[in-house]
């Protein structure tokens, strides 16, 4: 197949030896947790906003950068509220760059406010609009990663960044742009090849909330979703009735939950078609808006792509 910290706890009293031992052990983790890599003498930090992002500028910056990823593996964009701790990292950074399109949702306002200090840069927002999905009320659909060659269009916004706060490393961020924007073309032409396994018929991808329509637009898959572009809208009784219906009259055998949402919608379709008759079964965990660990294959963005094409396959021929 395809190739802030929280305040101390005032206690009102003697505290049992157990739970002062349970209660030093979780200060000990919060003191910690992570704060960012520590800045490195000559090397610029970009702080980019999530793990999507963070790779593209890792592969264009290689290590003449410190790379600082605010949201984690695993988290939400459209509901991520930041922290004054996050406040601080951005204010630090000599970049940041950003998904854009109304990805980052509640991060925008102190985003544009930090403008005025510091440079930061929507990769996505430097596309073409007539390359965009329209995603209703006047916004685009910002999960524009999901089409490989379409995402390699956002390399140049990243080398132009980086060369404007590091001029000494032009020709490097030139040549590792282009040797990014070639992977991008190659992984492009895998999904294609792995997709033709699918029967047309087939060809139907059902997951917790609507990030896939890009890539159901560039290699022929029907997309389906519970929640709408955004996880910060609600699915109603009617949407999940609706999709019921779908999956059964199409004998669809698999939906398929995501790593950084919630599966309980899915679960609720899976109920509703075995009340129907119709066994569904989840296809496996796709990764949409968040990558995952830095240092597995998922970590990368090439990896992350490779991984769910191989689940839809398998899940749909």
């Amino acid at each position: 197949m395809f190739f802030g910290s929280p305040k101390p706890v005032a206690c009102g009293g003697p505290v049992p030896g157990l739970l002062a031992a349970a209660l030093l052990g979780l200060a000990a983790l919060i003191g910690c947790a992570p704060r960012g890599p520590a800045p490195v003498r000559g090397k610029p930090l970009v702080v980019a906003t999530t793990t999507i992002v963070a790779d593209l500028v890792r592969q264009v910056a290689g290590d003449r950068v410190t790379i600082d990823c605010l949201m984690g593996d695993g988290i939400d964009p459209h509901s991520y509220k930041a922290t004054p701790r996050d406040a601080d990292r951005l204010r630090a950074a000599d970049l940041v760059v950003a998904s854009g399109l109304h990805l980052e949702g509640k991060l925008a306002d102190l985003l544009e406010k930090l403008a005025d200090r510091v440079p930061v840069v929507a990769v996505a927002d430097s596309l073409p609009r007539d390359q965009l999905l329209d995603a209703g009320a006047g916004f685009h659909d910002p999960h524009v990663w999901f089409d490989a060659r379409l995402w390699s269009g956002c390399i140049p916004a990243v080398e132009k960044a980086l060369v404007a706060i590091d001029p000494a490393g032009a020709a490097e961020y030139g040549q590792r742009a282009d040797a990014h924007r070639r992977e991008l073309e190659a992984a492009d032409e895998a999904v294609r090849r792995t997709i033709a396994a699918i029967p047309p018929s087939r060809r139907v991808l059902v997951t917790a909330h609507d990030a896939f329509h890009y890539f159901g637009r560039a290699y022929g898959v029907e997309v389906q979703a519970v929640q709408g572009v955004s996880t910060e809208s609600e699915a109603g009784v009617q949407e999940i009735n609706r999709l019921v219906d779908f999956l059964s009259s199409r004998k669809i055998k698999a939906v398929f939950v995501e790593a950084s949402v919630s599966d309980r919608n899915i679960k609720a379709l899976i109920e509703g078609c075995t009340s129907r008759g119709h066994a569904v079964t989840i296809g496996g965990e796709l990764y949409s808006d968040s990558m995952g660990p830095v240092g597995t294959e998922v970590g990368t963005y090439v990896g992350m792509v490779r991984h769910n094409v191989d689940l839809i396959v398998r899940a749909l021929q």
